[in-house]
């Protein structure tokens, strides 16, 4: 998927299931964060909605606050979650280091 500053978000098939939904939800978070907070549409909706889709929250990551916040609020429909992300600070720092100063 291409994003900004011709950067891109690749579906990647390397690593585990885990590692595999660790970047997803990662990244997901990212895009959520840009588009409900900052009003930047780093990837486009049909992509955000596919990517969703792969969540799989019976997967464990190994982060268990994140594993529950992502059975308990992430809804593939929406990127309203964002808004009770337990680390947006962590998220806000990814943003702004791979976003926020190019975007002007």
């Amino acid at each position: 998927m291409t994003l900004k500053n011709s950067q891109t978000i690749e579906k990647t098939k390397w690593g585990t299931k885990v590692e595999y939904q660790r970047w997803l939800r990662i990244n997901l978070s990212i895009a959520a964060y840009a588009y409900e907070i900052k009003g930047d549409s780093i990837i486009d909706d049909a992509k955000f909605d596919s990517l969703s889709l792969e969540v799989d929250t019976s997967i464990e990551t190994g982060n268990k606050k994140m594993d529950t916040f992502f059975k308990k609020e992430f809804d593939p429909s929406t990127g309203q979650w964002i808004h009770k992300h337990p680390e947006l600070n962590v998220i806000a720092s990814m943003y702004e280091t791979h976003y926020g100063d190019k975007n002007d």
